[in-house]
């Protein structure tokens, strides 16, 4: 790695960390998940791990490193039981079935999801037209909701999407609160070419993780492989 190259990788960390820093409570204990990750000629698999507060440093290190092998790296937004910081502490590592966050570890929802993605095939990268298309339609949903007087979410770009991350505050079990309104959302604002993912509802939903790439495919130029990234964060 290059001087440079270093540099360029230190700035994304530290960025990073400051993100995670406004998206995490000062108690609450997070996954990280790499899904398909492969390194030279091993077989795809995935790596996952738990981290608190105070190491939100080392799981952006984590993230952003592993991103250059992994098909997309994960979180879980919402607070989990941080007994389950014993099963990879601080650290990621091949996670078999069963060994990752559950609906059942989730103790409460503090993050309501919107995923606007591109109508496309899924396993590669969406076009620059196709992003557009779901920028104008996640835009559309958050005017609307603000106009019903909703607060200002943070809005993000998901590499091949983007998304509104909208605080919440309701058990884990909100008996079906947000999967209604991901689906009314759906209802008003789907498109022929973008649609509201109505599938991220359950607690334990998995959200990409900021200042990792999307690697679906392979990257060429009409549908390259992007760097998630926040965009706004409202004061």
């Amino acid at each position: 790695m290059t001087e440079a190259d270093a540099k360029k990788r230190q700035k994304i960390i530290s960025t990073v960390t400051d993100w995670l820093r406004i998206i995490m409570a000062h108690d609450q204990v997070t996954e990280l998940r790499a899904l398909d990750v492969q390194r030279g000629r091993e077989r795809p698999h995935t790596e996952a791990g738990f981290f608190d507060y105070d190491h939100l440093a080392e799981m952006a290190e984590w993230a952003v490193d592993v991103s250059a092998y992994a098909k997309g790296v994960y979180f879980v937004m919402n607070p989990l039981n941080p007994d389950l910081i014993a099963r990879r502490a601080n650290r990621i590592d091949y996670a078999k079935e069963g060994q990752q966050a559950s609906d059942k570890d989730v103790l409460a929802r503090r993050w309501l999801l919107v995923d606007a993605d591109p109508t496309r095939d899924p396993h590669i990268s969406s076009t620059q037209e196709e992003k557009d298309a779901a920028r104008e339609v996640i835009l559309a949903v958050k005017n609307d909701l603000a106009a019903q007087g909703w607060p200002t979410p943070i809005l993000s770009d998901s590499g091949n999407g983007y998304h509104l991350m909208y605080r919440i505050d309701l058990p884990a079990d909100d008996g079906g609160i947000v999967e209604r309104i991901l689906k009314a959302l759906a209802a008003k604002h789907d498109t022929p070419a973008v649609h509201i993912d109505q599938s991220v509802f359950n607690p334990a939903r998995l959200c990409k993780m900021p200042g990792t790439l999307a690697r679906k495919g392979d990257s060429v130029k009409s549908r390259p492989h992007r760097r998630a990234r926040i965009l706004e964060i409202p004061s």
